[in-house]
């Protein structure tokens, strides 16, 4: 029997609430993700039309999933207020989806890492007192990569809790943080120093692919996540995916893990589950790839 699909990156749902939330609250630093996912003009002005357009009632957000035949997804708070002025998505709006359907939603919590030790206390209560799951960050939009020691007393407080850390391991898509923000290599260092911290690198490292296959190979606490990526083109020759294809399907089998990023990629989950099924990858391995190393990562949450 198939592993239930899991997937370990939405982000976002766009719910009404969460729509009229950012439409006022969109970092002017993400709008080059306009220009290059929705092929549209990076201004506030056209992320509030589109948002104002894919408002969605949550009841047919779960009916998507369940066309896609996704039994979890994970949903996440951004916030980076101290960095650029603004939170994302608050951890409230996410709070409140989860405890709306908790079969469904896996609330990770995001944290403002420059505010420290008052940001270390929340982040615990988001977890104690609401059932939050894990830990979001994004190093391109902190402005400190991974390595940073502004980001260790949240590592630690992940160690403590025993949920994971989910984090932004890739090139980014602005035009103000220099891509190395999220390069693999300070990973290594993150992962040398807290051997017990389950670390998901978000986005599986693209476009430094080996680097993180190499990681999750070295460290066994360390996995990959693959959101935000169109499946159809992670075959593809030259596409730079090919180490994921050789070690994903063997060496590192019981580390990737499936992730959609719908929301970014402007496509209902249905065709993105679809396209990942398609991947010349054996059953056994797909199976694990898509729910069964998540499951065994996130434990009985």
């Amino acid at each position: 029997m198939s592993a239930a699909v899991i997937d370990m990156w939405a982000p976002i749902v766009p719910v009404p609430e969460v729509m009229r939330h950012t439409v006022d609250n969109f970092p002017d630093e993400m709008l080059g993700y306009l220009r290059v996912f929705y092929k549209t003009e990076p201004t506030q002005a056209a992320f509030r039309a589109r948002a104002g357009a894919i408002a969605t009632p949550l009841d047919d957000v779960i009916a998507a999933l369940d066309a896609a035949g996704i039994a979890r997804t994970l949903i996440t708070g951004f916030d980076e207020r101290s960095s650029c002025g603004k939170t994302f998505i608050p951890n409230e709006i996410v709070a409140d989806l989860a405890a709306r359907r908790p079969d469904r939603l896996i609330p990770f919590a995001g944290a403002d890492v420059l505010r420290g030790k008052a940001a270390v206390a929340e982040f615990e209560q988001w977890v104690r007192g609401r059932g939050f799951k894990g830990l979001s960050l994004r190093p391109f939009m902190i402005g400190l990569p991974a390595d940073d020691r502004h980001c260790y007393p949240f590592y630690a407080k992940c160690v403590e809790l025993g949920v994971p850390l989910s984090i932004h391991t890739s090139a980014n898509w602005t035009t103000t943080a220099v891509n190395d923000l999220g390069h693999p290599r300070h990973i290594d260092v993150v992962a040398r120093d807290f051997p017990e911290l389950k670390i998901v690198m978000s986005h599986a490292g693209y476009p430094w692919v080996l680097e993180a296959v190499l990681l999750a190979w070295k460290y066994p606490n360390v996995y990959l996540e693959l959101a935000a990526h169109r499946p159809k083109y992670l075959a593809e020759p030259g596409t730079g995916w090919e180490p994921l294809l050789r070690f994903g399907q063997n060496t590192i089998a019981d580390k990737v893990l499936f992730g959609t990023g719908w929301f970014l990629l402007g496509r209902p989950p249905v065709d993105i589950v679809a396209e990942f099924r398609a991947l010349p990858v054996k059953p056994a391995v797909m199976d694990r790839w898509l729910g069964g190393n998540a499951a065994r990562l996130l434990g009985a949450v």
